[in-house]
């Protein structure tokens, strides 16, 4: 990155290598922000951006249990 920039960003729906990690704060340039996927995801939620909330139930299976008959 060149010109009148502080910071740059990149996203991305996978992950970043260690390589592309270690270019993004390289002493002497401009710091490059990575987002990866789950990072992205907790972006979008935090936001509500392309995303709804939901309830999610488990079943209680030590619950039912006591109602098993030998």
């Amino acid at each position: 990155m060149t010109g009148r920039t502080d910071k740059g960003i990149i996203l991305t729906t996978g992950d970043f290598t260690r390589d592309a990690r270690a270019e993004a704060i390289r002493a002497g340039t401009p710091p490059i922000e990575l987002v990866n996927g789950e990072g992205l995801v907790r972006l979008m939620e935090k936001h509500q951006i392309g995303v709804r909330p939901r309830t999610v139930y488990d079943v209680d299976h030590e619950f039912f249990r006591r109602f098993d008959t030998p």
